[in-house]
């Protein structure tokens, strides 16, 4: 969850710092702080609420030094307010620590402290990390073994960065677990550490990736990795291709409406380089996939949290349509804890946007020890999702800053089709018309997004009769059901909207006793073949009195007679129209939130990346 970023160099690091903690606020914005050491001490400013606060704090009362650290916090131990805001500060004075993850035996660490007569200033389990880091300094341990023997005593996972008055030419970033990644940035005579890499694009593309249980100390111009235990590692270098620029939001008010309209050029790049059109080919290199290995798959077990499972929904319809292998899709936070039967003919796929998220790393790690074959489908280059996996997808979705997902949900679902595909053809389901067929109307798809795209401001017209509603049911049936999931999970995220996604089969199970004149029904109904049981549900619901919205095919007269509005798509393939349907309901939520007064980019509660089980 939390946001971190830490700078060594020969610049002032505090305007390093606020920028990149502004890249990060999606992590987290219950409160924000920095610390920076300047003539041998520690100087922090922190402040509860949106980075904004810690912003105005600094400029009116100034810090500065050549190495620093900050923070934006998403709340798990201790409410949000100032005392418990990063950074957090030992006893002594001589170490400051950011930290994101969880401490699990806070608690007795915390009573052994207080048993020793420390003083605790915070109700966080990040706290006890510092104090524990400055007991064994004062034992006469190194400061870089302070921390390693400190890492020893926690449970659970954690990312975390110290700097100390002790050897203030030193930041010290471990990660243990899967609570986040740890982005090393190499410059000229200087250093960066984040949490994700937007924080520090600005500076630099050259970035290393400490894994779990490292442990890395970065000076100005070096740095070092090696394991918990002391063994030295090698890393990886990574030139991140990303623009900074992405991560702006130019002419559009809202990351999210920026982000939506990114889609053309998102889909567009998923498209190119891995599509032969004239000769009806798919190439996912970095799979690393032969038709030997295809022939042996039996089964895939797609694994995702929140999005990226509704994601692997549309997948395994595309997978099982195409290359006719079995799919499960298993949430990710539940897969560790059923036991799951996996084996070596079993694919784990996992899709995360950050490649970092908790749940689904847990669900990887666990899915490799049972013998499954590991694929991700990712966003972030360099991250644990896609350095875990024997082959990867990129998203070729580009920084998405947005806390709810939009383009990182439909690049998937492309890389879902061209992968189906890839499969069909290497398993001998898939002759060359059928492939060829399939990619041309891939082509087309871009162009019929741009079409869509340009259709908002009537999808604003329905957001304003709907602005006012409490509640609010969303249907679909087959490779629509999945966008209804999606549909009201944005509804939800952004506008505070209580909305239910259905099959819409299952309407007449439980909730038609719902619906009435305040139970707005927002129906998926293009031209596939579930439209006919599509339709005489809408009559159902029609029947109790409920408006209803319809996502509907362009030239669709039929449909006009049913519902109160609809939101026109283009037409298309079935399998492609969930891209479609999806970026329609994204508007749609969009200008009710909007409208509303929400704060669209950084809904409450939430953040972008979920590094803690």
């Amino acid at each position: 969850m939390c946001g971190i970023v830490a700078y060594i160099g020969a610049k002032d690091a505090t305007p390093i710092i606020l920028h990149g903690l502004k890249r990060l606020e999606y992590r987290g914005y219950d409160s924000a702080g920095m610390a920076t050491i300047q003539d041998g001490q520690i100087n922090i400013r922190r402040d509860v609420g949106k980075l904004a606060r810690l912003q105005n704090l600094v400029s009116e009362q100034p810090l500065s030094g050549n190495i620093g650290i900050g923070h934006t916090r998403w709340a798990t131990h201790g409410e949000p307010n100032e005392r418990n805001a990063h950074p957090h500060m030992g006893a002594t004075g001589e170490v400051v620590i950011v930290h994101n993850g969880i401490v699990e035996n806070y608690i007795s660490l915390r009573e052994q402290l207080l048993s020793a007569g420390v003083t605790l200033k915070s109700d966080t389990d990040s706290e006890v990390i510092v104090h524990l880091v400055e007991q064994y300094m004062a034992a006469g341990y190194p400061f870089k073994d302070a921390v390693g023997h400190t890492i020893g005593e926690l449970q659970g996972a954690s990312a975390m960065v110290l700097i100390s008055t002790q050897e203030p030419d030193r930041i010290i970033a471990a990660r243990v677990g899967n609570a986040g990644g740890i982005a090393i940035g190499i410059g000229d005579d200087e250093m960066f550490v984040a949490s994700d890499m937007p924080a520090i694009l600005d500076h630099t593309r050259r970035m290393a990736f400490l894994e779990p249980g490292c442990m890395a100390v970065v000076s100005q111009n070096d740095f070092s990795i090696q394991t918990l235990s002391g063994e030295s590692v090698s890393p990886e270098l990574h030139t991140i291709p990303w623009d900074p620029v992405a991560a702006e939001k130019g002419e559009y008010r809202h990351f999210m409406q920026k982000e939506i309209h990114e889609q053309v050029r998102a889909i567009t790049d998923t498209i190119s380089g891995r599509v032969d059109f004239s000769a009806g080919a798919v190439f996912l290199p970095d799979l690393h996939l032969t038709e030997a290995a295809a022939r042996t798959i039996n089964r895939i077990v797609i694994t995702g949290c929140g999005t990226a499972s509704h994601a692997g929904m549309v997948g395994k319809v595309l997978i099982e349509a195409l290359a006719r292998v079995p799919v499960e899709v298993s949430i990710a936070s539940e897969f560790r804890y059923a036991d799951p039967i996996v084996d070596e003919n079993t694919v784990l796929l996992a899709i995360s946007q950050s490649g970092e998220t908790a749940d689904t790393l847990a669900a990887m790690a666990e899915g490799g020890e049972r013998g499954a074959t590991l694929w991700s489908i990712v966003n972030v280059i360099g991250s644990q999702a896609m350095r875990m996996a024997a082959g990867f997808i990129p998203m070729q979705a580009g920084p998405e800053i947005g806390v709810a997902s939009t383009k990182a949900f439909t690049t998937p679902l492309v890389d879902l089709y061209l992968l189906a595909i890839l499969l069909g053809k290497l398993r001998g389901e898939l002759d060359n018309e059928r492939v060829l067929q399939l990619v041309k109307e891939l082509a087309r798809l871009p162009q019929q997004v741009g079409t869509l795209l340009d259709r908002e401001p009537q999808i604003k017209r329905v957001a304003r009769t709907l602005m006012n509603m409490q509640h609010c049911l969303y249907l679909g049936r087959g490779i629509q059901m999945p966008i209804a999931y999606e549909g009201a999970l944005k509804l939800k995220e952004i506008s505070y909207i209580h909305a239910e996604a259905y099959p819409a089969g299952e309407m007449k199970h439980g909730p038609i006793a719902l619906i009435d004149r305040d139970m707005p029904v927002v129906a998926i109904v293009t031209r596939t073949r579930w439209y006919d049981k599509m339709i005489s549900q809408l009559q159902q619901a029609r029947a109790r009195g409920a408006p209803i919205v319809a996502v509907a095919t362009d030239g669709d007269e039929r449909i006009e007679e049913l519902v109160d509005h609809v939101l026109w798509v283009p037409d298309c393939s079935w399998m492609l129209s969930p891209v479609l349907t999806t970026i329609a309901l994204q508007l749609l939520a969009y200008h009710i939130a909007v409208l509303r007064g929400c704060d669209v980019d950084q809904p409450r509660n939430l953040a972008k990346s979920v590094t803690v089980e």
